[in-house]
C-alpha cells in the first residue's frame, strides 16, 4: 500500500464559502491599483441590488481607500460586510455620488466587462445599436431616433439621439465627459452616423466639472429628417436644447410639432400652437409649410 503525503502548503488555498465569494473582489484583487470601496448604510442595499442606478450620498456609509477616490474613478460598491454588490463610477460633490454600472451578478456571468469601463462602453453602446436594428430602426420612414436612453441603456448620464447621419449625444454626467473619446468612438462606428454633436448639460457644473474644462458649443443645425414619412426640420439649437425622441406628447408641441404633424396628417381641421418662445414657433411654422399644410388652417 502506497501514502501520499502533503503538507499543508502543498495544498491549494480552499475556497471561500458561497455566500462570501465575490467575483468583483476576486476580479478588484488582480488590479494594478487597490479599487476604492463605498460602504453602504444598513438598509440602503437592496434599493441598489434591484437596478437602481443612482447611488445617494445619504446611503453612503463610508470610504474605504486612501487616496480617497476621484471623479470618475472606478469604485467597488458593498453592502455593511464590506462584500461588493456591483461598481461604478464617482462623483466627489454630486448628490449622486455614484452611478452603478454593473451589479456583481452581472459581473459573475460576464467578466469580460468588470472593473473596465471602456469595454463595457462598447458593450452597451452596441447592444442599444443592435437593439434599434431589431425594431427596424433607421428605416426609409424614419431617420430619427434615440439611440441611448440614459438610465435605459444602462448608461446613467448619456443620451444619444440620431437625425439622419447626424448624431446628438447629450451629456449630463462627469463620467460622459472623462469617457468623451471612448463615446464618440462607438457611436463613429455606425455606418450611417458622419457626424456627432457634443452637447455637455449645464448640469455638469454640479457634477464637479468647471466650465472652462467644457469646449465652446457652438449653433448647429440638422437638415431636413423622416419620421413616420413626415419631413421635420431640426434645429439642434433650439429653445428647448434637446429633440426628445420619447415625449413626443410633450415636446414636439413646442419645439418642431411633429405632435401636431400626426393630427394635422390624420385629419385634423385644424390646430392651433402656442408656445412663448419665438424661436420654437418659427420651426414650428417651418414644420407645417415643409408638409405642405397650410399657416392659415393650423396657425402657429
Amino acid at each position: 500500500m502506497k501514502w501520499l503525503y502533503c503538507s499543508h502548503s502543498d495544498l491549494p488555498p480552499p475556497l471561500p464559502p458561497a455566500s462570501s465569494f465575490s467575483s468583483l473582489q476576486h476580479i478588484a484583487s488582480s488590479q494594478p491599483k487597490d479599487i476604492p470601496k463605498v460602504i453602504l448604510k444598513k438598509g440602503k442595499t437592496q434599493l441598489f441590488k434591484d437596478g437602481s442606478p443612482m447611488v445617494y450620498s445619504g446611503a453612503v456609509d463610508r470610504i474605504i481607500g486612501r487616496p480617497p477616490p476621484n471623479t470618475g474613478d472606478i469604485v467597488l460598491v458593498a453592502d455593511g460586510t464590506e462584500k461588493p454588490i456591483g461598481w461604478g463610477l464617482y462623483n466627489s460633490v454630486s448628490m449622486f455620488c455614484v452611478r452603478l454600472m454593473q451589479l456583481e451578478e452581472e459581473a459573475t456571468r460576464d467578466p469580460s466587462c468588470a472593473l473596465d469601463m471602456e469595454k463595457l462602453l462598447e458593450t452597451r453602446i452596441n447592444a442599444a445599436i443592435e437593439l434599434c436594428r431589431g425594431v427596424g430602426l433607421p428605416s426609409t420612414s424614419t431617420n430619427a431616433y434615440r439611440l441611448i436612453n440614459s438610465e435605459g441603456d444602462r448608461l446613467s448620464g448619456l443620451i444619444v439621439d440620431v437625425f439622419g447621419d447626424l448624431a446628438v449625444a447629450s451629456s449630463s454626467a462627469a463620467w460622459v465627459e472623462k469617457y468623451k473619446s471612448q463615446v464618440e468612438a462607438c457611436i463613429s462606428s455606425i455606418d450611417e452616423i458622419n457626424h456627432i454633436h457634443w452637447r455637455p448639460s449645464v448640469e455638469i457644473l454640479k457634477e464637479g466639472m468647471e466650465s472652462a474644462d467644457l469646449k465652446e458649443l457652438h449653433p448647429s443645425t440638422c437638415p431636413q429628417r423622416t419620421k413616420d414619412f413626415m419631413l421635420i426640420s431640426v434645429k439642434i439649437k433650439c429653445s428647448y436644447q434637446r429633440f426628445h425622441m420619447d415625449r413626443e406628447f410633450l415636446m414636439f408641441a413646442a419645439t418642431v410639432v411633429v405632435f401636431a404633424l400626426n393630427a394635422a396628417k390624420g385629419g385634423a381641421m385644424s390646430i392651433t400652437g402656442v408656445d412663448t418662445s419665438l424661436p420654437a414657433l418659427e420651426l414650428a411654422r417651418e414644420n407645417i409649410v415643409l408638409n405642405n399644410w397650410t399657416l392659415e388652417r393650423h396657425p402657429f
